[in-house]
């Protein structure tokens, strides 16, 4: 199968990073829903929410950062750039999808 192809056959457009404390439910770029790992509950106030993920950052050991202008991936950090405030999460522990019965449950963001 040709690359072009497999991206074409990618449809979901749902991504969750998570990272130690928190799940950031992803559609099409966009933060749509933080959840609390320890409690499950929706985190209505998150700054990150409605916000466009602008890529990862990793830090290294000797105190560097390395800038992902794509989409974060396990060991960095999802940066954000929401209204004049930066928000960068802790390092990402897996990405992963969402079944549709979490999706359904996406709190309102308005």
């Amino acid at each position: 199968m040709s690359e072009s192809a497999m991206v074409q056959a990618e449809r979901r457009i749902h991504k969750v990073f998570v990272t130690r404390n928190t799940e950031y439910h992803v559609r099409r770029d966009v933060c749509v829903a933080v959840r609390d790992r320890r409690s499950g509950e929706w985190l209505r106030g998150h700054l990150a929410l409605r916000q466009r993920v602008h890529g990862g950052l990793k830090f290294t050991r000797a105190g560097g950062i390395l800038p992902n202008l794509g989409q974060p991936g396990v060991g960095e950090s999802i940066f954000f750039h929401a209204g004049g405030r930066d928000l960068v999460t802790s390092p990402v522990l897996s990405v992963e999808r969402p079944e549709k019965r979490v999706v359904s449950t996406y709190p309102a963001t308005r």
